[in-house]
């Protein structure tokens, strides 16, 4: 039996919530289905009269998507399911001019639009608004390109939280680093490490390099909108960012801004740039972490709290695991959430069960 904590407090879910196969497939389309996820940025063509296939949460959504650019030079997401008997329109990455079905010939322009179909000449009521290739919702936020497949609200709005931020420190400008490409498969349901990312209680415990970096008596935790922000500030000597005067964390010497936003999106800026953390689910006790690394300045990489990152993400996937293992134990009951400490994780319970209701 969970216990049921006093009113006011915010207890841990049940374990199945975590573990659960009917659980983890409303996930897939009442959450995943509607949330906006950042393209890998490999598998955006730079180069116009190109298009790249790619598949959206492999193993979970399995979406088949195709990301174009146009003789002009837009980007552009469609599906790769063709029109017509539903074929891979671009099974390979190609430089064209148009699309044209391998397996009966339907053509399409590099923005989706059909231009043809052999055997359908003089078809009454055809071609129709349907055999267009849809089109799948891109948005820039800062230096990440953003799809969604039916999204739940606009991506100004999601990522609102961001935009406040970090706009004012040019992030848009920040390099994608391939050498900062990172992904590891996690034995854990995606939520759990959401969890961990949601409380800086354990950083003492679980980082205690980072926690030199930190003045842990200053960090601060706030609900925003659709996510959490966390601000760290620095130790006395330690690499950090004064954010200019109308920003709304002037004043304070911030180590690192930690912003998750729904469902499965960390945003972590440090003086060096921004580490992105994406966690993917792929079973009900099964997850992969991928991490992506935009520069502002290189030369502070290994300084301050943005240092040793493959040392405290793998700190994390290993307490995660541990979660995992430990919450499907007869004898665990749940507990009480810390309300000084732990009131992000409180924060994703209630978006989470609101995505889950509609």
């Amino acid at each position: 039996m969970t216990r049921t904590p006093r009113a006011g407090l915010h207890a841990t879910l049940p374990a199945t919530a975590y573990s659960g196969r009917e659980e983890w497939e409303s996930d897939r389309e009442r959450v995943f289905a509607r949330a906006w996820q950042p393209l890998e940025p490999g598998q955006i063509p730079s180069q116009p009269g190109s298009a790249q296939p790619c598949v959206l949460l492999p193993g979970f959504l399995d979406e088949p998507l195709l990301l174009t650019r146009d003789a002009e030079g837009a980007l552009h997401a469609l599906s790769n399911a063709c029109t017509h008997r539903g074929a891979m329109v671009c099974p390979d990455s190609v430089q064209a001019r148009e699309l044209r079905c391998p397996y009966h010939g339907r053509r399409f322009g590099l923005d989706g639009r059909f231009r043809g179909a052999p055997g359908f000449e003089n078809t009454l009521d055809f071609p129709r608004a349907e055999d267009d290739l849809p089109r799948v919702a891109i948005e820039a936020l800062g230096p990440l390109q953003m799809i969604a497949l039916a999204p739940a609200q606009g991506a100004a709005d999601w990522g609102a939280a961001a935009s406040e931020r970090f706009d004012a420190l040019g992030w848009s400008a920040f390099r994608h680093d391939p050498a900062g490409e990172r992904s590891f498969p996690l034995r854990a349901n995606w939520a759990l490490y959401v969890e961990n990312y949601l409380e800086g209680f354990h950083v003492p415990f679980v980082h205690p390099e980072l926690s030199r970096a930190l003045d842990l008596s200053r960090y601060t935790t706030q609900a925003v909108a659709h996510g959490v922000l966390q601000v760290a500030e620095a130790r006395d000597g330690e690499a950090a960012i004064e954010p200019p005067a109308g920003h709304p964390d002037h004043g304070r010497r911030v180590a690192a801004w930690y912003l998750w936003l729904f469902p499965n999106l960390m945003l972590n800026v440090y003086p060096w740039g921004l580490s992105l953390n994406v966690i993917e689910p792929r079973g009900p006790l099964e997850s992969v972490v991928r991490y992506h690394r935009f520069l502002r300045d290189p030369r502070l990489l290994e300084q301050g709290a943005g240092a040793g990152l493959d040392q405290v993400e793998g700190e994390d996937q290993t307490v995660v695991e541990s979660v995992q293992r430990g919450i499907r134990s007869r004898l665990w009951r749940g507990g009480v959430l810390s309300p000084q400490h732990e009131q992000g994780i409180a924060r994703f319970h209630a978006l989470w069960s609101e995505a889950r209701r509609l």
